[in-house]
């Protein structure tokens, strides 16, 4: 028998007062977390959450388990340096689409390329909150901001592109207002052996209200949605009559019964595939949006290529133990 204590949610909330906007999507993805970690089978002193700078980076005072919090955009390397010396631990990164895509770019895409494994769940909601609005680097062409009194015009990540491109081996996307799918994927996040990136869809009600209203309103997200599982058909719609197929070179929205469309017609979703073409094509595809988990693939991570390298160099090395390399050269005694 297991002597894993019965968790709950309530064990994962820490004393600290809670201090976001009302009406903030942070507030469901903290519940989601503490949600999702007693499903993880883990106890509570093996899990770290590291942050940068930022609204999301309040997330490790709100977390009764181990947290640092960091400075702007170096929450990827902390996190990178707690795992290599404790590789038991379960180490979650909380950032931002500004924090971990504009300063923070370059420790995101390389722990991405190195497969530390790491658990990165970023939150977008297209604007700097805490800084008071200015755009970010996901922020659209044209978005009026506190920086952009004009419209922005510079052209957004689209961060699954940009997980893709970094040999990304797991990637998932979830809306801020669908919490028990985003404790499912935190979970399967933390199961994945190597970097899992989570991209939330956030809203920040202040600064950019209504950001992804057109795909994840309630009133319209059954048709602009495409729910993935794997192993199942790209349909979507209230009726699921409408689906995805692979036209030529590209994906295509199609409804089932028009121009003798088939569900046989449907692509069936693979997210093991090891060729990131089609996961690829997915992060690129905007009716309908992809969510769920795109990919989810293992290779191995980091530390098992650094473990190999490091067994291989000692077992070739004629130095056993230190005193082999002291008295290896020339040397005297007094």
């Amino acid at each position: 028998m297991s002597d894993l204590p019965n968790y709950t949610f309530k064990d994962f909330a820490s004393d600290q007062e809670v201090r976001w906007c009302p009406g903030c999507g942070d507030y469901v993805i903290l519940r989601a977390m503490q949600k999702a970690l007693p499903m993880m089978g883990r106890r509570k002193e093996e899990f770290v959450f590291v942050s940068g700078i930022g609204c999301s980076s309040r997330f490790p005072y709100y977390m009764e388990t181990y947290g640092f919090h960091g400075i702007h955009g170096r929450a990827p390397a902390i996190a990178t340096g707690v795992k290599l010396a404790n590789p038991k631990l379960s180490v979650w990164v909380i950032t931002g689409d500004g924090d971990g895509l504009a300063i923070g770019g370059n420790h995101m895409i390389h722990a991405i390329r190195r497969n530390v494994d790491l658990n990165i769940v970023l939150f977008n909601n297209k604007i700097y909150g805490l800084t008071k609005g200015q755009f970010s680097p996901t922020s659209d062409i044209g978005q009026k901001t506190k920086s952009s009194p004009y419209g922005n015009t510079q052209p957004p990540f689209n961060f699954g592109e940009l997980v893709m491109g970094s040999a990304g081996q797991f990637y998932a996307r979830v809306p801020d207002n669908n919490p028990n799918d985003m404790a499912d994927i935190f979970v399967a996040a933390e199961k994945h052996q190597g970097t899992s990136v989570v991209e939330v869809l956030q809203n920040c009600v202040i600064f950019n209200d209504g950001a992804f209203d057109a795909v994840v309103d309630k009133s319209v997200r059954e048709d602009m949605l495409l729910y993935l599982k794997h192993g199942e058909k790209m349909l979507f719609g209230k009726e699921k009559s409408k689906g995805v197929r692979f036209n030529g070179r590209q994906l295509e929205a199609v409804t089932l019964g028009e121009n003798g469309i088939t569900e046989a017609d449907i692509l069936v979703h693979d997210a093991t595939d090891p060729n990131p073409s089609m996961h690829f094509m997915l992060t690129q595809l905007q009716y309908p949006l992809p969510v769920g988990i795109v990919r989810s693939v293992e290779v191995p991570t980091f530390e098992e290529r650094v473990a190999v390298q490091v067994k291989n160099l000692k077992e070739r090395s004629k130095y056993k133990k230190v005193d082999d390399l002291l008295f290896s050269g020339e040397t005297y005694q007094v």
